[in-house]
């Protein structure tokens, strides 16, 4: 197969065919059936895709090498073999794709998102997919870009307000009901956040507000949802979600405004703008920051499996305490159950019934001792009683002379004869009359 330099395509295989050249069933057209020239080409006779992609390659291959100056918003350097540079028009939002090869990649590796640089290459056609490139060889730094100069001025400003400081962040509701999220009409970023939402919290409800989020209304957009979205007491937590991008796509949320309205924002609020790597000033106003959008999906609402488990494992821990505390409740009765005081309680008498008998005892002892020294007593006294007692003598044979008025009478003179006297002796009384008085 050979190259065809002055009609710009591959020369004939075998029988003189171009390959992929004409549209029939019958295979392709000869060449020589082909129009040399564009002007030449009709809907029953065009140039194949293959044909006009060798053309344009051919054409741009002669265009002579250029220095370009831009603002590097996306910057690919990964692959030692090759990489990628979007470039950016410093005053017009116009962007070209750079690619370079092996010495273009040592010398742009050290370059970053932001920097202002000149570039020389040249065009080049790639012919698979007729796609313009501008493939380059050198590359060169002239000054940090003038939009990541004003971000950077702009995010110290607004720092020094005080408008990022930890203590005006707000904490994000650990159950939310309601989730406000801010995104471009049927993005993707929002089928992230409410699939994954969704996933880890079912019973979540959304109210999603569509904005622009690039370009010149992204601002003013994103400003009235935010402020939107704050009124509305039913929202617990607003995301702002967008997907990956360039640089210059994403300068719409380092607005001032947007920043602003996001620190003066009272209802707690995330960023998940970009990609992990992308950074606005919105990520340092918000309350949280996310990288994605899918993560901050992670971070609003807790998993649903996670606090069940958590509920299951506070349950078993509850089940296992309560548990401990009822046997441990149970031994303790237990061993009051099988005390002796319990089991026989007569014993809780015994020592008090002990205490009783030595006492009866003792008493009886003492009672005995007082009515033994008693009954001696009254022995000794009744003794001494008897000895002395006139009966005793009247035992022994006396008699008691009383007068007729009863005065015992211890004097002869004291009677007259014919004084009638009565005579108690031992046994019984005689009353006689004195017959005669014998005074000696």
């Amino acid at each position: 197969m050979a190259f065809n330099t002055r009609y710009g395509y591959t020369a004939p295989d075998r029988a003189g065919f171009a390959p992929g050249a004409g549209t029939n069933e019958q295979g392709p057209k000869p060449l020589d059936q082909l129009p040399r020239l564009a002007r030449d080409t009709t809907p029953e006779n065009p140039w194949p895709v293959s044909v006009v992609s060798q053309k344009y390659h051919d054409a741009v291959k002669r265009w002579p090498g250029s220095w370009v100056e831009g603002q590097i918003v996306e910057i690919n350097m990964r692959r030692a073999s090759s990489g990628y540079i979007t470039l950016r028009d410093n005053f017009e939002d116009i962007s070209i794709s750079v690619m370079g090869f092996r010495n273009f990649v040592a010398m742009a590796s050290n370059f970053h998102q932001g920097d202002r640089v000149v570039i020389h290459g040249k065009p080049d056609i790639w012919i698979k997919a007729t796609r313009l490139s501008f493939v380059a060889d050198d590359i060169r730094r002239i000054g940090a870009g003038d939009l990541k100069a004003q971000i950077d001025e702009l995010r110290k400003k607004l720092k020094g307000e005080g408008l990022f400081d930890q203590e005006n962040k707000v904490e994000l509701p650990e159950f939310p009901k309601c989730i406000g999220l801010i995104c471009a009409p049927q993005a993707r970023a929002e089928g992230d956040v409410i699939t994954n939402v969704n996933l880890r919290w079912p019973a979540v409800k959304f109210k999603v507000v569509h904005a622009h989020v690039q370009g010149v209304q992204c601002p003013s957009d994103v400003i009235a949802a935010i402020q939107k979205l704050d009124a509305d007491p039913e929202v617990d937590v607003i995301i702002v979600a967008r997907g990956g991008g360039s640089f210059e796509d994403l300068i719409g949320f380092s607005d001032e405004g947007v920043v602003r309205a996001t620190a003066a924002c009272e209802t707690p609020i995330i960023s998940a703008v970009g990609h992990e790597d992308d950074w606005t000033l919105i990520d340092l106003a918000s309350d949280l920051r996310a990288s994605t959008p899918t993560d901050a999906a992670k971070k609003v609402v807790p998993d649903v499996r996670e606090q069940w488990q958590l509920i299951t494992n506070a349950r078993a821990q509850m089940n296992m305490r309560v548990r401990a505390r009822v046997d441990n409740e149970i031994r303790v009765i237990e061993g009051y159950a099988n005390r002796p005081s319990l089991t026989h309680p007569q014993t809780m008498l015994e020592p008090h019934q002990r205490f009783l008998d030595e006492s009866v005892q003792r008493m009886q002892l003492g009672l005995t001792r007082i009515v033994d020294d008693a009954s001696l007593t009254i022995e000794k006294l009744h003794a001494s009683l008897s000895a002395l007692s006139p009966q005793s003598t009247l035992d022994r044979g006396y008699a008691v002379v009383q007068a007729a008025n009863g005065h015992v009478l211890d004097d002869a003179t004291a009677v007259s004869p014919g004084d009638v006297l009565t005579l108690t002796l031992k046994k019984g009384e005689v009353v006689t009359e004195a017959k005669s008085v014998n005074p000696e």
